[in-house]
């Protein structure tokens, strides 16, 4: 009965999150709180179950970053943070180096009676949450469909992505500085931060050059494993570097940038498992985390949690946003401001203060409940407001495709490299007037049929094809401009030319290289 029961919380937490979730899009809610507010509701301060244990925390958290850091990689393309590669890189190091750092400083000279007794205390805590979450940043940019001017959202989502590891290595560094005693030894620090760097950074790289090896050799009959077999390698990558001494994070996001660059077999399908077992990692590490908290213990650190997340919000990630960006003329005051409120936080500060916890670090307890109210603040404030931020400092633009697909007739999947658009059509009784036959429609030279649907019927049709009202088209075409060409062929104005409310008779769907859907 023990098992069953497990289960039944189980479930029942995850049909809260996801009607969470789905009420809270439409008030601009980010899911994640949402996530973390559900498992504070069934917590012990709400609802009666209990959980404290810190060891089944931090593994499910790390398992759920690993996945979501592989999928965060295997989404980016190269060609897109190719442009933004220095000052992402410069945001996921000395960005991250340089909050660690100012916000120890000042929490030093503002609160140390509440955070610590040293200023390594001080360091350790700011160094937990000195790193922007990528699955806080990945889940409100691509949920909220943020279309940025200016490649701000590669180069949010690459520094997202990236920042991890060196915010590991700082947390791993602070807590043995903290835990030594005595006189810190600065200089084999440094030499271990930039080691497990280096390694982390190599292991990443070959593995996942093995992986897109092994994927297209290994032959396998089930096509269904092949998700599965990224996913295994992906774990081996993250556990086979923590045994090289390297940085895991860095490794497991490498290697999911380099297999999702490159050509494999199934590879859309493998795309769209991880997108499932990313929300999963979601949900079931905020989740937990939102189980672990205990609310009440949070009105002791409510002042200082305040003032830190202030600190952080409005001090420390603006300087080291503009601090990084300073070599970088093409972004605008407007682009670095915006920048700068997107330091959300999630759930691998919380992750990085059970390390501390598990440790042993003194103060962890505080530390914990000052890291996840911050977080809390952090995506109330921040998480809730980038689109109205965005619209205030201009840096957004209108999506490109209008309106989004609601369902769609075809379950039709595209190799990758094939680019191409692909649009539904319904037959309306006006488009018949010149001819009910295909070719009377009067398609470009470049767009072509490649499936009708009449009621729960599909088949192939010819250009004597006689199409009837209500007929709904499988079309293809080259391109864009193929397929405004296409629309304007059959009466129907194309995408940029039509009104804010727009005909209900048409559907897009685009199958391209990795662009919006």
């Amino acid at each position: 009965m023990q098992i069953e029961f497990y289960l039944l919380i189980l479930s029942v937490l995850f049909f809260a999150s996801i009607l969470a979730g789905k009420a809270g899009s439409r008030f601009g809610v980010p899911a994640l709180l949402l996530f973390l507010g559900v498992g504070m509701l069934f917590g012990s301060d709400g609802l009666g179950i209990h959980f404290d244990n810190n060891e089944v925390a931090h593994m499910v958290g790390t398992v759920a970053l690993s996945a979501i850091l592989f999928s965060g990689g295997l989404d980016t393309k190269v060609r897109d943070i190719r442009p933004v590669l220095g000052p992402g890189i410069a945001l996921a190091t000395l960005g991250v180096l340089l909050t660690a750092v100012a916000t120890g400083l000042i929490l030093y000279l503002i609160l140390p009676h509440d955070i610590g007794v040293s200023l390594l205390g001080c360091l350790l805590l700011a160094a937990t949450m000195s790193s922007t979450d990528s699955a806080s940043v990945f889940s409100i940019l691509r949920g909220k469909g943020l279309n940025l001017k200016h490649r701000l959202r590669p180069t949010l989502e690459l520094e997202s992505g990236a920042n991890d590891p060196m915010a590991y290595v700082l947390v791993l560094t602070f807590i043995s500085l903290v835990l030594q005693g005595g006189e810190p030894r600065y200089g084999s620090a440094i030499l271990m931060l930039v080691a497990q760097l280096a390694i982390g950074a190599v292991a990443g790289w070959l593995l996942g050059k093995a992986m897109v090896w092994f994927i297209n050799k290994v032959g396998l009959d089930n096509v269904a494993l092949y998700p599965i077999l990224v996913l295994a390698g992906s774990f081996f990558v993250f556990a086979a570097t923590y045994y090289l001494k390297g940085n895991s994070f860095l490794a497991v996001y490498l290697a999911g940038l380099v297999v999702g660059n490159s050509r494999f077999v199934h590879k859309r399908s493998t795309r769209n498992f991880f997108d499932a077992i990313t929300w999963l990692a979601q949900l079931s590490m905020f989740l937990i985390l939102g189980l672990l908290v205990n609310p009440s213990e949070l009105k002791t650190v409510l002042v200082p949690g305040l003032i830190i997340s202030f600190v952080m919000i409005f001090v420390t990630r603006p300087l080291s946003v503009f601090v990084s960006l300073a070599p970088f003329r093409r972004y605008t005051l407007r682009d670095r401001v915006f920048v700068s409120w997107v330091g959300l936080r999630g759930a691998v500060p919380i992750i990085f203060a059970i390390l501390c916890r598990a440790a042993g670090v003194p103060h962890s307890g505080e530390m914990f409940n000052i890291v996840f109210l911050c977080t809390l603040v952090s995506l109330v404030v921040q998480g809730t407001t980038l689109p109205l931020v965005a619209k205030w400092l201009r840096v957004s633009k209108p999506p490109r495709l209008q309106p989004q697909v609601l369902s769609s007739d075809f379950d039709i999947d595209f190799p990758e490299e094939i680019k191409s658009a692909t649009m539904e059509i319904e037959i309306l009784p006006e488009m018949l007037q010149r001819g009910a036959r295909l070719m009377d429609l009067g398609m470009p030279e470049k767009t072509l049929v490649i499936m009708v649907k009449r009621g729960d019927h599909y088949f192939v049709p010819t250009g004597m094809t006689l199409l009837h009202a209500g007929d709904r088209l499988m079309v293809i075409s080259d391109n864009q401009r193929e397929l405004d060409a296409t629309l304007r062929a059959l009466g129907i104005a194309p995408l940029q030319e039509r009104p804010p409310q727009p005909r209900r008779s048409w559907r897009t769907v685009f199958f391209d290289d990795g662009g919006e859907r």
